[in-house]
């Protein structure tokens, strides 16, 4: 009998032993897809030092789309669960009475200027010529637009508009093709084409001023369903903006960098994203109200949305997310 009850007291032990070291492992990472139009360096800092992993997250980084309609179509359809781009991306999704998409976290302000070929000196040298966009009636091309229009020129009646591609690709097409006359582009894209002979006519923020360029959106049904999820995956995001944004870390990050730029330009991209006051990076990831307020002007003034007169940020913009993001972190 007392064999039999020290085997019971065995079993039992090993049984509890097991229970608590299944408990003990951290619970399968869940998923989340994300659409952008490259590998924002916060998510690679994120997934290189384990912060996605600390908090249970597992990315999935899809293949980047080739426009700004693309990668809308991706959210819209549930391909993707949150994407990161330009928000005026998220606003122009959104219906009248209806805003399906809503923006979750910032990222970056826009450091986009318009450049021209060589030989262009001036906005009025455009006149007659072929400029190039992504999307034409979002984001950057309606920066181009207000541009443009200080000048009284218009696209249709006194240059042409033409949308083709996002920024990167938009810089090989004006190397290759001299008749495509200027377009919009931000580091490090706009600092190699300065060193090609490139012309910068103008620098958006002058007619804007503070702009939200990149920051995290996603469809409001699919926020709310899986609100812990994409709170934790937020938490990450943050730990890898603050780490790709330390002075500290310069180093890994011109490593990074350089995998595809000179040392010069990675330099100059740096002091450009985190060096510098009112750089490309946001602080944390954090949405910056006023230039998400200029955006909507824009997009009031250019397109006519709203009636002409900008509605408040919070109709697009939720910050509840961002906010219990950071008390994780806490």
């Amino acid at each position: 009998m007392k064999a039999v009850r020290s085997l019971c007291w065995w079993i039992g032990g090993a049984l509890l032993v097991a229970a608590a070291a299944a408990s003990a492992r951290p619970p399968k990472p869940e998923t989340i897809r994300v659409v952008s139009f490259g590998h924002p360096l916060p998510i690679v800092m994120a997934q290189k030092h384990g912060f996605f992993e600390k908090y249970g997250v597992q990315v999935e980084m899809l293949p980047a789309p080739p426009s700004s309609d693309a990668l809308r179509a991706d959210l819209a359809s549930g391909k993707a669960d949150i994407a990161h781009a330009a928000v005026d991306n998220a606003v122009a999704m959104n219906r009248p009475g209806n805003s399906a998409v809503i923006v979750v976290a910032g990222g970056e302000l826009s450091l986009n200027v318009l450049m021209a070929q060589p030989g262009i000196h001036s906005l009025t040298g455009l006149r007659g010529r072929t400029t190039i966009v992504d999307a034409a009636n979002t984001a950057f091309a309606l920066q181009l637009i207000k541009i443009m229009r200080s000048q009284g020129m218009h696209p249709g009646r006194d240059y042409k508009l033409l949308p083709i591609a996002t920024t990167g690709k938009r810089y090989q097409l004006m190397l290759q093709n001299k008749d495509y006359a200027a377009t919009m582009l931000f580091p490090p894209f706009s600092i190699e084409a300065k060193r090609h002979g490139f012309v910068q006519l103008a620098a958006a923020s002058t007619f804007t001023g503070p702009y939200q360029s990149v920051g995290g959106w996603a469809r409001r049904s699919w926020a709310r369903e899986h609100a812990n999820l994409l709170e934790r995956y937020l938490a990450a995001f943050i730990e890898g903006q603050r780490w790709a944004m330390a002075p500290a870390h310069k180093a890994e990050i011109l490593q990074i960098l350089g995998k595809r730029l000179s040392p010069a330009v990675a330099e100059d991209t740096y002091a450009a994203m985190v060096a510098k006051t009112n750089g490309q990076m946001e602080p944390d990831a954090r949405l910056n109200t006023e230039a998400f307020h200029n955006v909507l002007k824009l997009r009031a003034e250019i397109e006519g949305s709203w009636g002409g007169k900008a509605p408040p940020i919070g109709r697009y913009y939720d910050p509840t997310y961002y906010e219990k993001a950071l008390a994780l972190l806490k």
